[in-house]
């Protein structure tokens, strides 16, 4: 453990994090401000957070393996596909990348624009336990699709297409119950600008176990 965590590469591939975290979370938070001359629909950020994904995935494949989410680190981390000092780190380096995410488009945005700045809220009609739920399913789909995409017996390609497709999938159902986060990294950077953290306990309980071993992920 101690020669990975002296390694160069280890480093590059924390920093690979960080980076792609807070592209991811500028430009997904982007599509969610409300602009008075052009007020967001759902097909358009969910395409938004599926370029976003897409991209961030192509940019840090090849050096970290382009987790950008604490809840596929530690996914990864249950299915024994990575070490415990490498997942503490990615977490860190992806939490403080949704900080650095939100801060950026915070400090671009117009006063009367920024609003909650795309924090995570559970509808009115929705329970706390409803979305619990719905977040738990759709973390789950993710965390399937980065297992069955990345499994290098399978494909040796990038998944950054895939991946994207999830993204966008749980977009299209999640916005209408928490907003959808699927990464607590992603609610958790706005929510420190912002300063509330009133139903962040259900994005924080939506990280699902590992799917089942490799030679039955389809």
């Amino acid at each position: 453990m101690w020669k990975e965590v002296l390694s160069v590469t280890f480093y590059r591939a924390v920093f690979a994090e960080f980076l792609a975290t807070s592209i991811y979370v500028f430009f997904g938070l982007g599509s969610v401000l409300r602009w008075p001359s052009a007020l967001p629909t759902i097909l358009q950020i969910s395409i938004t957070f599926n370029l976003a994904a897409a991209t961030v995935v192509q940019i840090a494949w090849h050096v970290s393996g382009a987790h950008v989410n604490p809840a596929v680190t530690m996914a990864f981390l249950l299915g024994s596909r990575i070490s415990l000092a490498r997942a503490a780190c990615y977490m860190v380096a992806q939490l403080a990348g949704g900080i650095a995410g939100a801060a950026t488009l915070y400090g671009v945005t117009p006063a009367e624009v920024q609003g909650s700045l795309g924090i995570n809220t559970v509808r009115s009609n929705i329970t706390s336990g409803q979305a619990v739920a719905v977040e738990l399913i759709l973390t789950f789909q993710l965390v399937l699709c980065y297992f069955a995409s990345t499994d290098r017996h399978r494909n040796a390609n990038s998944p950054a297409t895939f991946i994207g497709i999830s993204v966008a999938l749980g977009h299209l159902i999640g916005i209408y119950f928490t907003g959808c986060s699927m990464n607590p990294a992603r609610s958790f950077g706005p929510a420190v600008i912002v300063n509330k953290f009133t139903v962040h306990w259900v994005i924080s309980l939506s990280t699902p176990s590992p799917p089942p071993p490799r030679h039955l992920v389809c």
